[in-house]
């Protein structure tokens, strides 16, 4: 199909309007343009063509011969593009959103809300990846990931869902009676990181701590290390928004804290998102601002 052999698509529609209403004026409102740039339209088409379309009769207007054929060709047309349209929204619509988070933020900060998130889109499937690897996101894959960055990298705006405290945290259990008022005392204790990080030398290098012999370190997805540390099989690094109120009931103990350190944030696949992908996005930063209103 030569493509440059047709008529504009704007002058296309503007007839069929016309057609369909039986007015300029009407046609207008329909496609939401003045009355004049509808009769503009028309008449480059006619001239476009070399044949009369539309034709005066007293105060109204009747289409030729020529225009009533068109006009339903134009009809038939453009339901198949609508069909077709609709056809791909809803097929859209019926794609899981795939999303990739931490396993301990999904366990702590996003299972405890999936429950609002189905009640108010009960016919949007949602699927969750809790991994520690970045995973890729590309249209036909991972529509969305909430990932971490600490005030280091603070130098890019970002769209956050969480701002917490990062903090190290035991079970009463493992850390009472024991002395730890220096990062350095640390070393001693039982330590669990989250699978394919570095988060634990990490926190030690930023309290200037020097490592001079390997730590006693057992690494496990993020979701099983929450587990571990309240039965006190050894203390973490997390984000005080996951332990708030096991803190606040004295259950757990914070050991060293970074005021408003961590971030988890919203990343988005590159191109126009679907519907539904924007949905969990503006669902996850309502359930920020709840979260902030209530602090």
């Amino acid at each position: 199909m030569s493509w440059s052999n047709l008529p504009s698509l704007n002058s296309l529609r503007a007839f069929a309007a016309v057609a369909e209403t039986g007015s300029y004026s009407q046609a207008g409102t329909l496609l939401h343009v003045t009355h004049a740039a509808i009769s503009q339209q028309v008449r480059a088409l006619e001239e476009r063509l070399s044949i009369p379309l539309i034709v005066r009769e007293g105060r109204g207007i009747r289409l030729t011969a020529e225009g009533l054929a068109l006009a339903r060709d134009l009809d038939s047309g453009f339901t198949t593009i609508k069909r077709g349209i609709e056809a791909l929204v809803e097929s859209s619509t019926r794609q899981p959103v795939q999303l990739s988070t931490s396993p301990a933020f999904a366990m702590e900060w996003l299972m405890p809300r999936i429950q609002d998130f189905q009640n108010q889109y009960p016919d949007i499937p949602l699927m969750l990846n809790p991994t520690s690897k970045v995973v890729d996101l590309k249209p036909g894959g991972f529509d969305l990931a909430i990932r971490y960055r600490d005030k280091r990298k603070s130098d890019t705006p970002v769209t956050a869902v969480l701002t917490s405290d990062m903090i190290v945290i035991g079970a009463p259990s493992l850390v009472d009676g024991r002395k730890m008022d220096e990062p350095a005392t640390l070393m001693e204790m039982p330590w669990l990181q989250e699978l394919g990080t570095n988060e634990v030398a990490d926190w030690f290098g930023y309290r200037g701590v020097k490592l001079e012999r390997p730590l006693m370190t057992h690494q496990m997805p993020g979701n099983l290390i929450m587990q571990a540390v309240r039965r006190g099989d050894g203390i973490t690094y997390t984000a005080r928004a996951f332990f708030e109120s096991e803190i606040q009931s004295g259950q757990m103990k914070v050991l060293f804290s970074e005021p408003a350190f961590g971030t988890y944030y919203i990343v988005t696949s590159p191109g126009p998102l679907r519907a539904s992908v924007r949905a969990v996005v503006n669902w996850l930063k309502q359930q920020s601002n709840d979260d902030s209103s209530v602090d």
